[in-house]
């Protein structure tokens, strides 16, 4: 296991939160439907919804076959706003669950990008959330609304019980409509990563898609932005999904990363796409 695994795992509370955004993907990670191409809009009412919630992992080549070195240079940054239901006190003594400078890097170099937003992150920073989803050079996808765990054991997270999963999807959904957020993308991710087959069973009804990543960046908890920039730089392949975070106090290098990322990526002749690109195909 990376070194960057066992320092984040050994991190107590708050580490809980954003390991397991960013936890290397395992058997549990993987179970369901092959990753792949999967529809761009809720999927309609009725019998034509799927068994289960398609899950997507990283962009594949025209053909659909992703053999190494074919798959068209895209590359998809996304980032986790972590906040759980229970952090409003410590968000009241000062701590920042929030990241403006990063937001204001990604425009200035023109990043487009894809922001999992908790829920509970939105209705502490409604301003935040409104203006990123007011701002075409991102999406907003639902990233939960408690941060808690859909399935038993995830990275020390607090577990939802299967009949609040679907509750907790659209009380998201909910503080999205309530701050004024716009560009919200049918797409979910879990909190961990974590999910099975019987909770992609329970939350198809919601007819989102699951988007995991196959790139960990390594940015809860780092201090040092040269390594989780050679992390990511190291790691990504043509249709990668990046997994990073929008979370200053606990992720506070990411913007410094994300400056020296960009930049090499697209000398490298890659070019940043938001996660629906990467679906559309």
């Amino acid at each position: 296991m990376p070194k960057y695994l066992l320092r984040l795992i050994s991190l107590a509370t708050l580490g809980a939160v954003l390991v397991g955004c960013g936890a290397d993907t395992d058997a549990r990670l993987t179970a369901g439907p092959s990753p792949g191409p999967a529809p761009a809009s809720r999927q309609p009412a009725g019998p034509e919804r799927p068994a289960v919630t398609p899950v997507f992992l990283r962009g594949a080549d025209p053909t659909g076959t992703t053999p190494a070195g074919t798959a068209a240079k895209t590359v998809a940054l996304t980032f986790d706003a972590d906040m759980t239901s229970d952090q409003g006190p410590r968000a009241a003594r000062g701590e920042r669950f929030d990241n403006p400078t990063l937001i204001s890097s990604l425009r200035r170099l023109e990043v487009p990008s894809t922001i999992f937003m908790t829920g509970r992150w939105v209705e502490e920073y409604p301003f935040q959330a409104r203006e990123i989803g007011s701002d075409p050079l991102f999406e907003v996808a639902n990233h939960s609304y408690s941060h808690h765990s859909f399935t038993a054991d995830c990275h020390g997270l607090p577990a939802l019980g299967k009949k609040d999963m679907a509750a907790d999807v659209e009380r998201a959904f909910g503080a999205f409509r309530k701050a004024g957020v716009r560009q919200v993308v049918p797409y979910f991710r879990f909190p961990g990563g974590c999910y099975d087959q019987s909770t992609l069973r329970t939350l198809a009804p919601a007819g989102l898609t699951a988007v995991q990543w196959d790139v960990v960046s390594g940015d809860a908890f780092a201090t040092d932005a040269d390594a989780v920039a050679e992390q990511v730089l190291a790691e990504v392949r043509p249709g990668s999904v990046v997994v990073m975070h929008c979370t200053m106090s606990a992720a506070p290098v990411t913007d410094e990363a994300v400056r020296k990322i960009v930049p090499v990526l697209r000398e490298r002749g890659y070019r940043f796409v938001k996660v629906s690109e990467l679906i559309k195909g």
